[in-house]
């Protein structure tokens, strides 16, 4: 994995105030933006001020802030989200519309293999509840899309990933080395793989790569069913099926 350029000055603290903003957290006011990114007040007010005057924040009538259009706007310029996402989603509706199930598309963080980003998500009103929306992350660790891209990621990468502390979600999450690798080398000998209940105890999800054509695994695919009265195998010529047609449509013409 190459080194990563050094961040400082005026654009680490500007990157600072917007990574404050999580799903859990996703409107806050300056006190705890200078709060979650250490900076002092008077430092975030004029970044949160300049931010919002770009559109990249918005201010809302209680005086908190979010994330403005703006940045959603920028945020589809890049290739995983737009290009791809284009690519996927008459394959990812298809799937959806056949199981009335979460069907999920992801790719892995290049900053941080060892994090995936949710590209798309499609879900019903009766589907099982999930965690994830469109443009969260999850670790790769405990995904089935996390699992999967790991599997076709550089090994060193990978040996990286595996030397962190590895979150555990459930019991049933898979946090030791052996475990995980176990997992990688069915991904890579079957192309699924099966995440049983590893980030909510009520959901298993059913994962397969997307390559561009016959090239690179560049995202994953994955519908996630109830953990209870499923059999998970049925689903696997479906998910694969859905993840082959990817692959073709991102087949360089």
């Amino acid at each position: 994995m190459a080194s990563r350029p050094v961040r400082s000055g005026v654009t680490a603290r500007v990157l600072d105030v917007l990574g404050a903003f999580t799903a859990e957290a996703p409107v806050l006011g300056l006190s705890e933006i200078a709060k979650r990114t250490g900076l002092p007040l008077t430092t975030a007010h004029r970044i949160v001020g300049e931010l919002a005057a770009g559109g990249a924040l918005h201010r809302g009538d209680d005086g908190r802030y979010r994330i403005g259009l703006r940045l959603w706007e920028i945020a589809h310029l890049a290739p995983a989200s737009h290009d791809l996402r284009d690519a996927a989603m008459p394959f990812l509706e298809d799937l959806h519309e056949v199981t009335r199930h979460n069907v999920q598309l992801a790719v892995l963080d290049p900053e941080d293999p060892g994090e995936v980003v949710y590209v798309e998500r499609l879900s019903s009103r009766d589907a099982v509840s999930i965690v994830t929306r469109s443009g969260s992350r999850l670790p790769a660790h405990a995904t089935g899309v996390g699992l999967v891209l790991l599997a076709h990621a550089d090994p060193d990468d990978v040996e990286r990933v595996l030397a962190r502390p590895l979150r555990r979600f459930t019991p049933y999450t898979v946090c030791d080395p052996g475990g995980v690798r176990s997992l990688l080398a069915q991904v890579r000998s079957g192309g699924f793989v099966i995440s049983d209940r590893q980030i909510e105890a009520v959901s298993l999800s059913v994962a397969a790569p997307v390559s561009q054509g016959s090239g690179p695994v560049v995202a994953a695919l994955s519908i996630v069913v109830p953990a209870v009265g499923t059999n998970p195998h049925t689903w696997v010529p479906a998910v694969r099926a859905a993840a082959r047609g990817i692959s073709r449509a991102l087949a360089p013409q």
